[in-house]
C-alpha cells in the first residue's frame, strides 16, 4: 500500500481515468484524501454514480433496527451500546418482545429488519433458529438483514459450528443478507487498538466470502475518524473492492464517522463534515464495482445528507424505526419516509422505496 504520492499523479490523471472508465489505484485514492477542492472531488464522485445507477433517482428503505441483545464481552473501546455480562443494564429480548417489535415494523410499512446485538456468551444456534424461525414463518414478507460477521463467526464457536454450516443452519432458519457491520477499519493494526479482542481483517473478510458462496448477499462499510489513517482508509477500501472483484458479496458500501461520546476511545476531535463528504467521494470513485453507495443521516443529519447526494452517494438509508447503538453516543438524526422524501426531492431527485434487495417498491 502506498504511503506517499507520485508526483506523477494529479487531479487531471485521475480525472482521465474517470472519465475514461477506468480503475484508479491506491496511490490515486490517497491522493484524492489529500486533494483541497472538494467541488473537483463531487464532479467525479458524481459521475462515478451516474454510471452506475440512475440519476435521477433516490432510494431508501423502510426498517427497523432490532437490537436483541446489549450483552456482549468484546468491549470495543468505540461502542457505547454494549453491556458486559452480568452487568444490571444487560438485556436480552424475549420471544414476545422481539415479535411485537416486528409487528410494529410491519404495521408502519416496514419491510426490513436488521437483527443485530452483541456478542452473548448465553446466545447459540438454537436461540436464533428459534427467533428466526418464528419471524419467516409469522412475517414471510419481512427481510431478515441480521448479524454482523464478528456476531456469526462467535455462534459458530460457541456452538461449535463451522462458519459454514453456522451460515447454512442461519439461512434455512430466515437469514437473507447480512449487514456490513463490524468492519470499521479492515487492517489488523487498528483492529487491535480499537476492539482487541474482535475478529481480524482475514476472518471478516472471510465470513463475508463464505456467505457469497452459499447465496448470502450483504454490505459493505467503513468506521473511520479514530485512530486511523488516511492510508489505512485506502487499505480498507481496496480490501472491499479486491473481495468484490473475487465474489461480489456486497450489494452497497456504506460510511460513517466515529461517534466519540460516552465511549472509551478518547479522539482529540470529531470528523469534520467536510471529512465526511471527501471520504464518501473518494469511496464512490475508487469502489467502482459497487451500484449503490449509502449515506449515514443517522450520524451527519439531513443537510448533509442532501449534499451527499451530489458526493456519490445514490442511497438515503433507513427511515430507522428503532435504533440504539450509534443512538447510545447521543447521535439521533431519526426520521420518517416523509421527511426523507422531502428532503430527497428538495435535493433535486426523485425518492424511490427500495427493499434489501434494492428492488424499487411501488410505493
Amino acid at each position: 500500500m502506498a504511503t506517499t504520492v507520485s508526483p506523477d499523479i494529479s487531479i487531471d490523471t485521475i480525472a482521465d481515468k474517470v472519465y475514461g472508465g477506468e480503475r484508479i489505484s491506491a496511490e490515486d485514492a490517497l491522493f484524492l484524501f489529500h486533494h483541497p477542492n472538494l467541488n473537483e472531488l463531487a464532479t467525479l464522485a458524481n459521475y462515478r454514480r451516474e454510471q452506475a445507477s440512475d440519476p435521477k433517482t433516490v432510494t431508501y428503505i423502510v426498517g427497523r433496527i432490532l437490537n436483541y441483545t446489549n450483552v456482549c464481552w468484546v468491549r470495543c473501546k468505540f461502542c457505547a451500546f454494549y453491556r458486559v455480562p452480568g452487568n444490571e443494564e444487560g438485556y436480552t429480548l424475549d420471544t414476545e418482545e422481539t415479535l411485537a417489535k416486528v409487528q410494529d415494523t410491519v404495521d408502519k410499512g416496514g419491510v426490513e429488519i436488521l437483527f443485530q446485538g452483541g456478542l452473548n456468551p448465553k446466545l447459540k444456534i438454537d436461540y436464533y433458529e428459534h427467533i428466526f424461525g418464528l419471524i419467516k414463518e409469522k412475517f414471510p414478507q419481512v427481510i431478515l438483514h441480521a448479524l454482523s460477521p464478528a456476531e456469526i463467526i462467535y455462534i459458530a464457536h460457541i456452538s461449535k459450528l463451522t462458519l459454514e454450516d453456522c451460515l447454512k443452519r442461519l439461512k434455512a432458519a430466515g437469514l437473507h443478507s447480512i449487514p456490513g457491520a463490524g468492519g470499521e477499519i479492515l487492517v489488523d493494526r487498528v483492529r487491535k487498538i480499537i476492539a482487541p479482542y474482535k475478529d481480524t481483517t482475514d476472518e471478516w473478510l472471510a465470513c463475508m466470502r463464505t456467505a457469497s458462496g452459499l447465496g448470502i448477499k450483504s454490505t459493505a462499510s467503513m468506521m473511520f475518524g479514530h485512530v486511523e489513517t488516511l492510508e489505512d482508509r485506502v487499505e480498507h477500501l481496496g480490501r472491499i473492492r479486491d473481495l468484490q472483484d473475487e465474489c461480489e458479496p456486497f450489494r452497497a458500501f456504506v460510511t460513517w464517522n466515529f461517534q466519540p461520546e460516552e465511549t472509551n476511545l478518547p479522539i482529540e476531535k470529531k470528523a469534520t463534515s467536510f471529512d465526511y463528504l471527501r471520504t464518501v467521494a473518494v469511496c464512490r470513485i475508487f469502489l467502482d464495482n459497487f451500484a449503490n453507495v449509502q449515506l449515514s443521516i443517522l450520524t451527519q443529519g439531513p443537510r448533509v445528507a442532501q449534499i451527499a447526494l451530489g458526493y456519490g452517494a445514490n442511497d438515503f438509508g433507513s427511515t430507522m424505526i428503532e435504533e440504539n447503538v450509534v443512538s447510545a453516543a447521543g447521535n439521533k438524526f431519526i426520521l420518517s419516509s416523509e421527511e426523507f422524501e422531502r428532503l430527497i426531492r428538495d435535493a433535486g431527485y426523485v425518492p424511490r422505496r427500495r427493499n434489501t434487495r434494492y428492488e424499487l417498491l411501488g410505493v
